[in-house]
């Protein structure tokens, strides 16, 4: 059943928050939010979650909870990987929005990290792409077929759009496998206490995923863009709201569609404690996406040339949608909190609102609208909470805040350059003198300086500057701070080894060259101008 409410229900609520802007006390103990465990583990995903309710205190809002309301779950199954949400509690003011990231906020003793990658599935045979129901003509299985094979091989729920396994699910741990818009097979891995573990959790995927593919004959790339394939090529998956945003995306920006169907990256999922400590390493962390894209470049080919790029990738994303990506130049602004980040998430025009089974589209509508319930396309619709959880995983900075910090700057790469991201970020951010350092790297750069460091990297990599300096000693600085910080954290595993281990792929590109310029390199020389190789040599 719809949630509907009064309209002026909202606009009392929103003039009498607090100014926009102003700094507020950070404190842990200010939303009181206990998740079960469950809830925990997914990170903000659709374990049964207690439902939210708001009381004043002292004139201050104060988060209480109550059992029983379920966010994000299909039927009876929850769906803990970042799923479309279908949370029904209504949202009657601004500050649930706010309370709902708050929520997030950990102690660091609880601290995890979450990693997810994505990767193209192709056939051995001819290096076509996989569509969603393969080449039944030829005998060929797709991505249906991987997606179930994955589903007997590892007993993990089905997660369904309509008719159709778009995904997985593990109850115990949170993590899944989802699709990308053109078929780019994604884990968004459990969070785990070390890099070690989500090493572990790479080989065990990717050696699980070898005997399903293999016998389908298809491989994975390990590029951050398809080499060979016409966009018009790539098969669309059967998910309804990538329908929507492909129909939307050429009205917004001319890359969105290459975006979409043609890129492939690494992301890290890292926790903060307050709102003090959310502002600080969103801070240092969208300043140094640049430096993270330089030295995981690896999209230097587009249908079967060099493009032009180190990574095509990231400069695809500065053509997609001004509206919902970049790097976020309000968060360096005094005042930023999480306020003012919902603030900016509630001007992101929309996408869709998900009433059952069905993505209503409503691309391009303004969410205020729908929290008023005078959105033109469901009038009277009011804005669950469901909705807001929706709308957050459509918006696309550098870092995007949720109810943890997701880093988006990356390229996918060759598998040492997997567990390389998340250990890069948790040397920087998880260690406070570590995150002090890094700070002190970045604080001085200007907004503009950022902007023009962003647009250059992806041609220049580690050759562009950034106020005189260049970035390969801007980058060698900030591993070695990395370094410091996984060396104070101290995770070791049963051989002995700490996580700084992981940092090696990324000690060879500044002392020789990035995954993309080897790749240009060779292109020019051993592979002769034949993008063929690539299906040889770079691959899972």
């Amino acid at each position: 059943m719809s949630a509907r409410r009064s309209p002026s229900i909202w606009l009392k609520a929103a003039a009498s928050r607090p100014a926009a802007g102003r700094v507020r006390a950070p404190s842990l103990g200010r939303i009181a939010l206990e998740r079960a465990p469950a809830y925990v583990a997914a990170r903000g995903g659709a374990a049964t979650r207690p439902a939210l309710r708001l009381r004043r205190n002292r004139g201050r809002l104060v988060a209480r909870l109550a059992t029983g309301q379920n966010i994000g779950a299909t039927g009876s199954q929850s769906v803990a990987m970042a799923p479309d949400g279908t949370d029904s509690a209504p949202i009657t003011s601004r500050d649930q929005l706010i309370a709902w990231i708050e929520g997030g906020a950990r102690p660091p003793e609880r601290f995890r990290i979450g990693t997810e990658h994505e990767k193209f599935p192709f056939y051995r045979i001819d290096r076509s792409p996989v569509p969603y129901d393969g080449l039944p003509l030829r005998g060929k299985g797709g991505i249906r077929a991987l997606l179930e094979g994955m589903q007997k091989a590892l007993g993990w729920a089905p997660v369904n759009d309509r008719a159709h396994i778009i995904g997985l699910f593990d109850a115990t741990s949170g993590a899944g496998i989802s699709l990308e818009p053109g078929g780019q097979f994604e884990l968004s891995g459990a969070p785990f206490d070390t890099i070690h573990q989500t090493k572990a959790e790479f080989d065990r995927h990717f050696s699980g995923l070898a005997a399903v593919a293999a016998p389908l004959g298809i491989g994975f790339l390990s590029l951050g863009m398809s080499p060979k394939w016409r966009l018009g090529e790539i098969p669309l998956m059967p998910k309804q709201r990538y329908a929507i945003m492909a129909k939307y995306m050429p009205k917004v920006g001319s890359r969105g569609l290459e975006m979409m169907f043609r890129t492939c990256t690494v992301q890290a999922n890292l926790d903060f404690s307050s709102e003090a400590d959310m502002v600080k390493k969103l801070r240092v962390s969208l300043a140094l996406q640049p430096v993270a894209t330089a030295l995981f470049a690896n999209s230097p080919f587009t249908e079967g040339k060099l493009n032009g790029f180190l990574s095509a990738r990231s400069e695809a994303w500065r053509h997609t949608d001004a509206d919902r990506t970049g790097l976020l130049p309000f968060a360096f602004e005094q005042g930023m909190s999480f306020e003012r980040y919902v603030d900016y998430a509630i001007s992101v025009p929309m996408y869709f609102v998900k009433r059952g089974d069905i993505y209503h589209d409503v691309a391009g509508a303004d969410f205020r609208d729908l929290l008023e319930g005078r959105l033109a396309q469901l009038p009277g619709e009011q804005a669950t909470l469901g909705d807001w959880a929706n709308h957050l995983s459509t918006i696309f900075p550098e870092v995007r805040l949720k109810r943890y910090l997701e880093m988006r700057g990356a390229d996918a790469g060759p598998r040492p350059f997997l567990p390389a991201f998340p250990a890069f970020f948790t040397g920087l951010l998880y260690e406070p003198s570590s995150l002090d350092a890094a700070w002190d790297i970045v604080k001085t750069w200007s907004a503009e300086a950022r902007e023009k460091l962003r647009a250059d990297v992806p041609r220049l990599g580690l050759a562009a500057t950034i106020h005189g300096r260049r970035l390969r000693e801007v980058a060698a600085e900030a591993l070695n701070i990395a370094r410091t910080g996984l060396l104070k954290r101290n995770r070791r595993e049963a051989r002995g080894f700490d996580e700084t281990v992981f940092l090696d792929p990324l000690d060879a590109v500044l002392a020789e060259a990035s995954e993309a310029e080897r790749l240009i390199k060779k292109f020019k020389t051993q592979w002769a101008g034949r993008i063929e190789p690539a299906f040889e040599e770079c691959v899972y």
